[in-house]
């Protein structure tokens, strides 16, 4: 059975860092990826990263301040989050992808993975 579970979520002030796990079972898969779900908002991606770890994508917008990571020893991905700001308030999930693509439009895609974690909550404050 595939599970995805996040963890190391909080509240933390502005200019603070965090960093989240995403644990996974069951089996490996060829990409995994962060998104993120503010209040009202659509689910929007925040980075990618191949397990061959040859490939990794970030969102514009997230780039230098967000660092995506595998432990292949512990089955977990991490999320280095920088410098925190309060517009970075959302439930964070995690996700994974069965196939490799060479479509890596596709991978800023919710619709390009197959598995999700249930989301872990990151509040910055001012």
């Amino acid at each position: 059975q595939v599970q995805l579970v996040e963890s190391g979520g909080g509240l933390v002030q502005a200019g603070d860092s965090l960093r989240l796990s995403c644990l996974f079972s069951g089996r490996t898969f060829s990409w995994y990826a962060w998104f993120r779900q503010a209040p009202g908002k659509d689910r929007e991606f925040v980075g990618s990263r191949s397990w061959s770890e040859l490939f990794t994508y970030y969102a514009d917008s997230l780039e230098g301040r967000f660092t995506i990571s595998i432990d292949a020893a512990k089955d977990t991905m991490y999320l280095q989050m920088d410098n925190l700001q309060p517009e970075d308030t959302a439930v964070y999930f995690c996700a994974s992808r069965l196939s490799d693509t060479s479509l890596h439009h596709l991978l800023r895609e919710k619709s390009g993975y197959d598995f999700w974690g249930q989301g872990t909550q990151v509040t910055v404050s001012s």
